[in-house]
């Protein structure tokens, strides 16, 4: 029997990278979904994938979590079966820039604080309480190694990782007298479309990043997603730090000669 039938997963961002491979591996594990991105037409295409491959009922929709009425608007006004959410992942998130912080653009700073964070907060002030009043459910945010560590021109980007951090120690914390469990999930190199986009769009910058190293996939982080989401029920795993092999650190990594 799949892990995870009879349950109900909101994966945000889901429309590319980790929070695609997220829909994919709870899909395959028999968790009806709800996922939500900027990119609508992509996340209605994903959906009619992952019903068709796995025979679940999937509930696809725009989302922009930086924007916290439409955060609240559209949770709220889903179908009260949509509202026993058992699993919430919360991926939406994304870098811009490797400037210096005195040379930094403020969009890139606003956009990546929108989004990390404060989308993140309002996304889990809706769902956190109906899982307290169900009493059941699991939250998993997706971190990253730039939450431990802060390297060149990372600055706002880490700032927002360590915020991500923080925030789930006290989502632990205020959670402890309930049984909902909370979850950071936190890699290093993943091949997604997260360095085209922080380098704006620049492939060609973009795949430098991965030249000479097996980077990590989304499958790889969704994977502990599902290991983090499927203990048994007294098991809280707080943190899964993920790397690919061959990265010691966020700045320390052995590339293969050419």
């Amino acid at each position: 029997m799949p892990l995870l039938k009879d349950t109900i997963a909101l994966v945000t961002g889901a429309s590319s990278g980790i929070g695609r491979a997220c829909a994919e591996v709870l899909a395959r594990e028999g968790a009806d979904l709800l996922i939500c991105a900027r990119r609508e037409d992509r996340v209605k295409k994903l959906a009619k994938e992952l019903t068709d491959r796995y025979g679940v009922e999937i509930h696809a929709f725009a989302l922009d979590v930086r924007n916290q009425k439409e955060v609240e608007k559209t949770l709220t006004a889903l179908p009260e079966k949509w509202k026993a959410i058992d699993i919430l992942v919360n991926n939406a998130g994304l870098s811009r820039g490797l400037d210096k912080l005195h040379e930094g653009l403020l969009s890139d700073w606003e956009e990546m604080i929108d989004t990390n964070v404060k989308g993140l907060l309002y996304v889990s002030r809706v769902v956190i309480p109906w899982m307290v009043a169900r009493k059941k459910g699991d939250v998993v945010n997706i971190g990253s190694i730039a939450g431990h560590e802060v390297y060149p021109g990372g600055n706002v980007y880490c700032a927002t990782k360590f915020g991500v951090d923080a925030i789930t120690k006290g989502m632990q914390i205020d959670l402890v007298d309930t049984p909902i469990r909370v979850s950071t999930v936190d890699p290093g190199m993943v091949e997604t479309e997260f360095s085209i986009v922080r380098f704006h769009g620049d492939t060609g910058r973009a795949g430098k990043v991965y030249e000479g190293i097996t980077p990590l996939s989304g499958a790889d982080v969704a994977e502990a997603v599902l290991f983090c989401v499927t203990r048994p029920p007294h098991v809280n795993i707080h943190q899964v730090r993920i790397m690919p092999t061959n990265q010691a650190a966020a700045m320390v990594a052995y590339r293969a000669p050419k």
